[in-house]
Formats: C-alpha cells, sequence, structure tokens
C-alpha cells in the first residue's frame, strides 16, 4: 500500500494496463512519489514491463 506520509508528496503505486487486460500470470508494478498540489490527477507514465518484455502505459492505482 501507498506510505501515508504528511506534506504535499505522496507515495502512489502504477501498475501496468496492458499486462492486466491481457490475462497472463503476474503483474508489473512501480512505486514512485508525485507531488499532490501539482498533479491532482492520476499519474500515467510509461515503463518496462519485465513480463511482456516492452514498453508499456502504468496508470496510478489506489
Amino acid at each position: 500500500m501507498a506510505k501515508k506520509v504528511k506534506g504535499n508528496r505522496i507515495q502512489v503505486i502504477l501498475e501496468c494496463t496492458e499486462h492486466k487486460a491481457s490475462g497472463l500470470p503476474g503483474m508489473s508494478r512501480y512505486i514512485t512519489t508525485k507531488n499532490r498540489k501539482n498533479t491532482t490527477q492520476r499519474l500515467e507514465l510509461k515503463k518496462y514491463n519485465p513480463v511482456l518484455k516492452r514498453m508499456t502505459v502504468h496508470k496510478e492505482i489506489k
């Protein structure tokens, strides 16, 4: 789970959208931080998925 921290900078978990839809076992997740004041929407970054062996879109999960 994301760590609860005082202040504007929080930890978020990014999960691969393509891997989730493909139905393959396992999952690709990354942990990063974001500034809650500057970025109010959910993050969406391109990261490497080692199972699919290519760059895919990873979205912030709750």
